[in-house]
């Protein structure tokens, strides 16, 4: 409980880190959709990569972790059985330079493995 109400107080105190949360939120979506990804309705810096298909979705989530991304595959029963998704997750931290180097790798990746 404490932690969480020193980070709330941390964001009070810097609004600047949300507004970079946005920034990077956005630029990574639009990057996504940009190379062809569907990203569902997300409105959150949470953002799925929808794939379909659950043992792709493990296969896609492997290859990043090869590539040095970090992302966690969403399959059945978490969701339904046609709706296997990559959660990915922005922060403030992220540089425009990590957030280039995650879409480089899900660009190849995808293109490796039939999703784009």
């Amino acid at each position: 409980m404490g932690a969480s109400i020193a980070a709330v107080k941390l964001v009070e105190k810097q609004p600047a880190l949300v507004k970079r949360l946005w920034e990077n939120t956005h630029y990574f979506k639009k990057g996504l959709k940009d190379l062809g990804f569907d990203t569902g309705q997300s409105e959150t810096p949470i953002t799925p990569v929808m794939v379909g298909n659950s043992r792709l979705a493990r296969t896609l989530a492997d290859a990043m972790f090869d590539l040095k991304v970090f992302v966690l595959p969403i399959v059945y029963p978490m969701v339904a059985k046609d709706r296997a998704r990559i959660r990915t997750i922005v922060t403030s931290a992220h540089s425009k330079r990590d957030l280039d180097f995650a879409l480089d790798a899900f660009n190849k990746a995808g293109k490796k493995l039939g999703v784009l």
